[in-house]
């Protein structure tokens, strides 16, 4: 009787054993890591680097893109939100949620600016050299306080050309006050304004609608009207973008830098137009 109880109890355990594996993962983690522990990169930033939701497809950030660009060590949880600024994205608790759960080795990376522009709106407007700074030391320290790395990102271009066909800056003193205090601050700075207007300049005014929202009438069902945005990416171009960060990571030699896949050179611009492959 007594082996039979056993026997039993044995039974039930791997049963349970069995049924706690077979637990679907429920936070996406477990389909690349394997439940091993990883380096997760963090994006904190604006709708410039959020996924959008499908109603707005075929609209995208780039920070969709980068986790493609990472080995099964490095996992991105894009925490970035549409409509926030380096201010309000504090002030509503984003950046607290990410620090509770970034651990030693972990990256975050800051992209503001677009919405920290909007000087009649002061939930979200930031002065150049002063509050956008402050407010861009609370992640630094924020992420330094958990053993993790941060990582400034200037803010990517608008599209905006001059009539001789120059892709105009559109971000003011930001990008120089996130620079200089990424050099005060002696945190890691990559330049996406510049990479960004230099891309726009080599394709110019027409081809850099294949990389914004620009869409003609009848040509999508979630934009019957069609759009012309100079400010949101099409996939193709949140694709584009997210190659222009990974040429930072390997620029500033991150360590990061080892777990990337394929390198960011790999074809021609003008290539990667017509491909819509990663």
């Amino acid at each position: 009787m007594r082996r039979k109880k056993a026997a039993f109890l044995c039974l039930a355990v791997i049963a349970a054993s069995v049924a706690l594996i077979a637990q679907p993962d429920t936070d996406g983690k477990a389909s690349k890591t394997g439940g091993r522990a990883v380096i997760t990169i963090y994006l904190a930033g604006d709708s410039t680097v959020a996924a959008a939701p499908r109603s707005r497809a075929p609209r995208a950030g780039w920070g969709e893109m980068l986790d493609d660009w990472f080995d099964d060590n490095v996992m991105v949880k894009n925490m970035a939100a549409s409509g926030r600024s380096a201010k309000s994205f504090v002030e509503e608790g984003r950046l607290s949620r990410i620090l509770r759960e970034m651990k030693k080795g972990d990256y975050l990376f800051i992209q503001f600016g677009h919405n920290d522009e909007k000087v009649n709106d002061p939930a979200r407007y930031t002065e150049p050299f002063t509050s956008y700074q402050s407010y861009l030391k609370r992640y630094i320290d924020g992420a330094r306080t958990k053993g993790a790395t941060p990582v400034l990102i200037t803010p990517v271009e608008r599209r905006r050309f001059s009539a001789d066909g120059r892709a105009l800056n559109s971000h003011g003193l930001y990008p120089a006050a996130m620079k200089a205090l990424g050099e005060r601050e002696h945190v890691p700075v990559i330049d996406l304004t510049a990479k960004s207007r230099q891309r726009f300049e080599q394709l110019g005014p027409e081809q850099t609608k294949q990389l914004f929202l620009w869409l003609a009438p009848g040509e999508h069902a979630n934009y019957p009207h069609g759009i012309e945005d100079n400010t949101h990416f099409h996939k193709r171009g949140a694709k584009e973008i997210a190659r222009l960060v990974v040429e930072g990571i390997m620029e500033l030699n991150l360590p990061l830098r080892h777990h990337l896949i394929r390198s960011p050179k790999r074809e021609p611009i003008r290539d990667r137009l017509s491909d819509e492959t990663p």
